[in-house]
C-alpha cells in the first residue's frame, strides 16, 4: 500500500491519495468530503471531474475493454476509454467472470513459521469440557417461534427478579428464531438450521446449563434439538425442557412461573462460576465485516488481519467467513491451505454455494449493497478483495460447514453467507466467545451471546459514531498509525473485553436476532 508523500504538516488538508498495490492503475481518494474537478495532487495527477471520499481515480489512461486494477486483481473491465485523472464510478466498470474452481493452485504457500506468542492471558469461565466463556449468561433456548412472546415475558421477569440474587451472572438470553416448523424438517438440508440452533445452545458463555422451551406440537422436537447425551451438565432425571402444551399448565402464568423455576436451578450453577486466567489460546474468534467501503480493505480489515496473526502465534482459533466475499479471491485461500484435504474442502464449500445462488436465480454480484457502492466499492470482486485481507497471513487449517461446530486451534474458514446477521449466528455455532466486526458505512450491529468489538474503517465514522465505534482504524489512512499499531491495539482489547470490559454495544445492549441459515423448503 502506497500513500502520496506530504509533509506531515500539510497532510490534513493535501489532497491524498492511497494506491494499494504498485501494479494498480487505480487509487482511492483519502480525503473527508472528496475532492473537486481539477485538484492537483503533489505528483502532478489532476482531477478531471469531482471525486467521492474512497472513490477511485484513474492514474493511467485506461483503454475500452483494459483491466481496471487495484489490489494487483483485475476487479473489472473498463466500459470506454477512461482518461487519466477520472473518477472511475460503478458503471464505467464491467464485472469479469468468477474465477473457475479447477486448477488452483492446491497449498503452494508455505510461510516460514513465525515465533509463538506467548505470555497474554485473559479472565475467563473455564467449562467442563475445557472451552472457556467471556461471558457468564442463561441462555433459554426455543423449538419454535411459537413460543417467542412467552419466553421473552419470562426473560424479563428472571432479569427483574430473579438474576439480582445472583451477582455471577451477567444476564439471561432467549435464543428465540423463526425455525422449527412450517418447515420441511427431514429435507436433505434441513440439518443445517436445526444443528446451528444446537450448536449455539452449546456456546462456551452459557456454561453448558442448557434449557429448553417448547411449545408441544412443534416438529422440532426437543429430544431432537438436544438430546439429553449432548448436555453437558445433564444428570440423569434432571429436567431441561419446560413444554408450554403440557397439562400441568392452567393459564399464563403458570408457563411463566415453569420457566422461571428452572432458571433458577440453573442460575444456582452458573453463578458458581468464577473468572480464572487463561491463556489468550482459548480465545475462540470469530471476524466479519459489514457495511463495507473502499477502506475496508485499506484500514481496518488489514489491522485486524494482523490481529489475526497474533491470535493464530498465541494459539487461539480465528474464524474467517462470508462464502460471496472471498469467492473471488479463491485462489488465495487455496494457495495457503496447509494442505491438499483443507484446500479441497474450501473449493466443495465455494462450489455449494456457486449452486444454491444459481438455484435462486443469482449470482455473487447480488451481494453488494448501495452503500457498498457510495462507499466506493464498484462490484464484488473489489469488495471481496478487501474482506479477506481479514484472514491475515497465517496458513488456513480448517474448514467448517454452515452451522458445524469448531474443533481446532488456527485459523479457520467457516463457510457462510455473508449476511451479517446469518454469519454472526453461524460463528456462534460454531463456538465463538468473542467477535469482531468491521464497517465503514456503519451499524449499531451486535449479539447478545458474545460481545462485538466494531471497528471503524474511516476517521469521520468513529468521530460521528464516537459512542459506537471500539476501535478507529482510520487512523491508518490519515497517517496517524500503521496497520501494526491498530492490530497490536487491538488485540490487547480483545484481551480486556474477554476478561469482561465492555463493548459500546455491550453498554447500550444493543443486539442482533439469531438468523438461521435454513436452504431447505418452507412448507
Amino acid at each position: 500500500m502506497s500513500t502520496e508523500t506530504i509533509p506531515a504538516a500539510r497532510q490534513a488538508d493535501a489532497p491524498r491519495y492511497i494506491m494499494m498495490n504498485d501494479t494498480d492503475n487505480v487509487a482511492i481518494v483519502v480525503n473527508e468530503g472528496g475532492l473537486p474537478a481539477g485538484t492537483v495532487f503533489a505528483d502532478g495527477l489532476t482531477l478531471r471531474d469531482r471525486v467521492p471520499q474512497g472513490h477511485k481515480i484513474a492514474l493511467t489512461d485506461i483503454a475500452q475493454g483494459a483491466p481496471i486494477v487495484r489490489y494487483d486483481v483485475a476487479i473489472g473491465y473498463a466500459v470506454r476509454d477512461i482518461a487519466r485523472g477520472s473518477w472511475i464510478e460503478e458503471s464505467l466498470v464491467t464485472l469479469p467472470p468468477a474465477r473457475e474452481l479447477d486448477n488452483l493452485p492446491i497449498a503452494t504457500r508455505k510461510p516460514a513459521p513465525m515465533p509463538a506468542l506467548e505470555g497474554y492471558t485473559f479472565e475467563g469461565f473455564r467449562n467442563a469440557d475445557g472451552s472457556v466463556g467471556t461471558r457468564n449468561l442463561l441462555a433459554i433456548t426455543t423449538t419454535v417461534q411459537c413460543v417467542a412472546g412467552v419466553v421473552e415475558h419470562a426473560v424479563k421477569r428472571i432479569r427483574e427478579e430473579l438474576l439480582p440474587k445472583y451477582p455471577n451472572v451477567e444476564d439471561v438470553v432467549g435464543l428465540e428464531h423463526t425455525y422449527g416448523c412450517g418447515v420441511a424438517i427431514d429435507a436433505p438440508n434441513a440439518y443445517i438450521p436445526i444443528r446451528t440452533l444446537r450448536n449455539i445452545s452449546l456456546n462456551p458463555n452459557f456454561g453448558g446449563q442448557a434449557m429448553v422451551v417448547s411449545l408441544g406440537c412443534e416438529k422440532l422436537q426437543p429430544n431432537r434439538l438436544l438430546p439429553e447425551n449432548m448436555i453437558p451438565i445433564h444428570k440423569e432425571g434432571d429436567a431441561y425442557v419446560v413444554c408450554l402444551q403440557d397439562a400441568e399448565h392452567v393459564g399464563f402464568n403458570s408457563m411463566i412461573d415453569s420457566i422461571m423455576q428452572m432458571a433458577e436451578l440453573r442460575l444456582q450453577e452458573l453463578n458458581k462460576r468464577r473468572r480464572e486466567t487463561c491463556p489468550a489460546a482459548d480465545l475462540v474468534v470469530g471476524v466479519q465485516c459489514g457495511g463495507s467501503d473502499a477502506f475496508s480493505g485499506v484500514t481496518a480489515n488489514p489491522a485486524v488481519g494482523f490481529a489475526t496473526d497474533l491470535l493464530v502465534r498465541a494459539g487461539a482459533s480465528v474464524m474467517f467467513s462470508e462464502v460471496t466475499e472471498v469467492r473471488d479471491g479463491i485462489d488465495q485461500l487455496t494457495s495457503r491451505a496447509v494442505n491438499e484435504e483443507v484446500a479441497q474442502a474450501m473449493i466443495r464449500e465455494m462450489d455449494w454455494y456457486d449452486k444454491y445462488l444459481t438455484n435462486g436465480g443469482v449470482d455473487r454480484s447480488a451481494n453488494t449493497t448501495p452503500g457498498n457502492k457510495k462507499g466506493g466499492l464498484a462490484n464484488i470482486v473489489e469488495k471481496a478483495m478487501g474482506s479477506i485481507v481479514k484472514s491475515g497471513s497465517s496458513p488456513i487449517s480448517g474448514v467448517l460447514s454452515p452451522g458445524d461446530k469448531l474443533k481446532q486451534k488456527g485459523l479457520i474458514y467457516a463457510a457462510t453467507p455473508a449476511s451479517d446477521f446469518v454469519c454472526g449466528t453461524l460463528q456462534l455455532a460454531a463456538g465463538m466467545n468473542l467477535h469482531i466486526f468491521t464497517t465503514g458505512r456503519g451499524t449499531p450491529y451486535g449479539l447478545a451471546a458474545v460481545p462485538v468489538i466494531k471497528v471503524a474503517t474511516r476517521n469521520e465514522l468513529a468521530r460521528r459514531w464516537h459512542d459506537l465505534m471500539d476501535v478507529n482504524a482510520g487512523r491508518i489512512a490519515s497517517g496517524e498509525a500503521t496497520i501494526e499499531d491498530v492490530g497490536w491495539e487491538l488485540f490487547q482489547l480483545m484481551l480486556d473485553v474477554a476478561s469482561g470490559k465492555k463493548t459500546w454495544a455491550e453498554h447500550w445492549k444493543l443486539h442482533n436476532a439469531l438468523t438461521l441459515f435454513n436452504p431447505a423448503p418452507i412448507t
